[in-house]
């Protein structure tokens, strides 16, 4: 069975990707997510409030867009509590590369293009095969329109990718008007991938103590479906690798995706959950299912069953919601 892969033009031994979370925060579990099977790895974002040593900066970079609500600066623990500083996260991913027969692919979080540049360079240099940036940026300001803020992850992108050679890919929210426009936009701007999509945390409410609280809630399969839909829209409509993440917890759930049109799926919660090895078990059951079905190879299944390959490409549009409807209230109506 050929599981092999192609991501931004770098190419892996399988389509299985862990994203940046905690398991790539020290070498030794970067070594047993290779020794479960992963393609390439991503590294834990370092994020750009680390690389900003100076607090007057920091201090406007927190300020931004939340004028009006001052009790968002909680969100942000002091600079002190980071675990790993932006050195060490250099010398890490420099040991990695020298350990690893796998890629290994920094990555960046942020919202500027500020101090990214100069650091994107740095990881670049420390050996990462390829980066990717995580552009999280909340839009509280109703003066800001949607276009200006698609130029702000523009001017991040050509920012960086004007000053590395190894590939950038971009990893977004679903929150755009037009995601096809905007994943062009991308690729004029200079990346190589798209990586869909970004779970942003969302705020609840404590309501014995009334005060905004946040914490972190492992994806579920069914969340899958959102960047199944968009990858399936978008394959053969831009020239960027996509990736999948985002709800991927099974090898079936793989298998949807790269039928889809996906280059690689990224895992993150299905490992927080289950452990390392859940890797290897994904693994085996995508290779299961290719035998099943008469497969030979990842390559031949890629893009199967996206929106321009099947019967009936409506199935991705508003047509198929109309006719769900109908299905739903026929279905009730019997019951």
């Amino acid at each position: 069975m050929d599981l092999t892969t192609t991501y931004m033009g770098i190419k892996l031994r399988n389509p299985f990707v862990p994203s940046a979370s905690p398991l790539s925060q020290r070498l030794d579990d970067l070594r047993r997510l290779e020794d479960a099977g992963a393609g390439a790895v991503v590294m834990f974002s370092i994020f750009e409030e680390q690389i900003h040593h100076d607090m007057e900066a920091l201090d406007h970079l927190l300020s931004a867009g939340a004028e009006s609500y001052a009790e968002a600066r909680s969100y942000f623990p002091d600079i002190g509590e980071y675990q790993v500083g932006p050195t060490q996260y250099l010398d890490l991913i420099h040991q990695a590369r020298q350990s690893l027969s796998i890629p290994v692919i920094g990555s960046l979080n942020g919202v500027s293009h500020e101090g990214w540049i100069t650091y994107a360079k740095q990881i670049e240099e420390a050996g990462a095969h390829a980066l990717e940036l995580n552009v999280y940026y909340i839009a509280t300001d109703p003066a800001k329109s949607g276009v200006e803020v698609e130029q702000l992850y523009l001017d991040v992108i050509s920012a960086v990718t004007a000053t590395v050679r190894i590939p950038v890919a971009v990893k977004i929210g679903p929150f755009f008007s037009s995601i096809p426009h905007m994943a062009r936009q991308v690729e004029q701007a200079g990346a190589r991938g798209l990586v869909m999509f970004n779970r942003f945390y969302q705020p609840d409410f404590d309501l014995d103590e009334m005060e905004v609280r946040s914490d972190l809630q492992l994806s579920t399969a069914w969340e899958m479906r959102l960047p199944l839909r968009w990858i399936a829209i978008l394959f053969g409509r831009v020239n960027l690798s996509l990736a999948a993440t985002t709800g991927v917890h099974s090898g079936l759930d793989a298998a949807k995706l790269i039928l889809a049109g996906a280059d690689v799926v990224q895992v993150c919660s299905a490992l927080l959950r289950n452990g390392i090895g859940h890797l290897r078990t994904m693994i085996q059951e995508l290779e299961a299912w290719m035998t099943s079905k008469d497969y030979d190879s990842v390559g031949q299944m890629r893009g199967a069953m996206s929106q321009r390959a099947v019967a009936n490409p409506a199935a991705f549009e508003r047509a198929n919601y109309i006719r769900i409807l109908e299905e739903y209230k026929a279905k009730y109506a019997l019951g």
